[in-house]
């Protein structure tokens, strides 16, 4: 059996940030995380400083490659968005499809289901955001396509959770009920609150039904005020988890410093990125829309962001020298924190020995240095 063993550089296992630490990989799985000892039989691979890190978890992907999740997406598809992703960081990820029509969520469904029997790398599951939302947050999501949830769409949902490794699905809480969002507990679907203007007692009896998480804090949200907490002041005091989009764009980092300073724990990254990833395209559609891209945003025609131009390596960077997270808590939030929210675990977000040898190499700037899945180094970039 060959062994690799990868030296040189910090070894963040997940939870704690090492020194001296090597990572011995052999058959796809990591066999070894001790302190280094040159005497090991192996290769070694000497990186050049930096941070050795497991594999990045994404939670809300909504396109790369040129290509979005929409009623055209087969497995295929989410093939291709896995892969580019992995070239930008995220060896793991929920490709998400943003409000659409109910027979494009089956569709997507249907390839997610698909993509999962086939153990395709890197796919860990579904996102659905929305289509059931409130349109007063709709943020860049088509106000035509929102619509209160059904019997039928929470039977759907259900099915769904059961058939997938994991389904996150974003509501807010004027388009659904408490019970509704318990059922979807229940049947094992991570209930996030978004897009939604609800005030926060409102809030807090969504979380009470079963809800666990909130996408995109501070985006498409009530916000906190001195009267009224709203979405982001249940968020903050509360036990749930929340996403962010640390691109220094969709939030200022200062607000960024105050809500961790609020959540020390729970918070994770997510790039909300499109089609654009990996790419260098300057413009596609959204639902018949004009995207654009140009310094750093994503942007209809009237100005409203859509998505993010963003990887996890940049949001880690905006995290550590802009908002001014320790490295090792900012590395939680792109791998084991977004890994336990979905359940995941056991699977991804950690370095072990016996676990599946997903990882990054970072650089002191928090550039992309290599990946390797399954023990075999990856390409990167776009």
């Amino acid at each position: 059996m060959t062994v690799q063993i990868l030296t040189g550089a910090q070894v963040f296992d997940g939870t704690r940030l090492l020194e001296g630490h090597a990572v011995a990989i052999a058959a796809g799985r990591i066999v070894r995380l001790a302190p280094d000892d040159p005497g090991l039989p192996g290769t070694r691979i000497m990186l050049d400083g930096g941070i050795l890190a497991p594999g990045l978890i994404d939670l809300q992907v909504n396109g790369g490659g040129g290509v979005m999740v929409d009623g055209a997406t087969d497995a295929a598809v989410l093939r291709r968005i896995c892969a580019v992703h992995l070239g930008l960081g995220a060896t793991g990820l929920l490709p998400t499809l943003i409000t659409d029509t109910a027979e494009a969520t089956r569709t997507v469904i249907a390839a997610g289901i698909a993509a999962a029997r086939a153990q395709t790398p890197g796919f860990l599951g579904l996102h659905l955001e929305g289509p059931h939302l409130d349109p007063r947050r709709k943020g860049a999501h088509d106000a035509g396509l929102i619509r209160p949830m059904t019997g039928d769409d929470l039977a759907a949902l259900c099915d769904a959770a059961r058939n997938l490794p994991a389904l996150m699905v974003t509501v807010a809480p004027e388009s659904t009920t408490p019970a509704q969002i318990a059922a979807l507990a229940r049947a094992g679907v991570v209930v996030s609150l978004g897009h939604s203007d609800c005030s926060h007692e409102v809030a807090r009896a969504a979380f009470a039904a079963g809800a666990v998480c909130v996408t995109h804090l501070f985006n498409a949200m009530s916000p906190l005020g001195s009267r009224e907490p709203g979405l982001v002041g249940a968020a903050l005091e509360g036990a749930c988890a929340a996403g962010v989009i640390a691109d220094g764009v969709h939030v200022s980092p200062a607000t960024l410093r105050i809500a961790w300073a609020a959540k020390p724990e729970g918070m994770f990254l997510v790039t909300d990125s499109m089609g654009f990833a990996g790419t260098d395209l300057a413009e596609m559609t959204l639902n018949g829309r004009t995207l654009r891209r140009a310094k750093g945003r994503l942007t209809l025609q009237d100005g409203t962001l859509a998505g993010a131009d963003l990887t996890l390596p940049q949001a880690l960077r905006v995290m550590v020298q802009q908002v001014g997270v320790p490295p090792g808590v900012a590395l939680a939030m792109a791998t084991s924190v977004p890994a336990g929210v979905i359940g995941a675990g056991d699977r991804c977000g950690h370095l072990a020995a016996g676990r599946v040898a997903d990882l990054v190499h970072l650089d002191a700037d928090w550039q992309l240095r290599a990946v390797w899945r399954d023990g075999l180094r990856q390409g990167i970039g776009g």
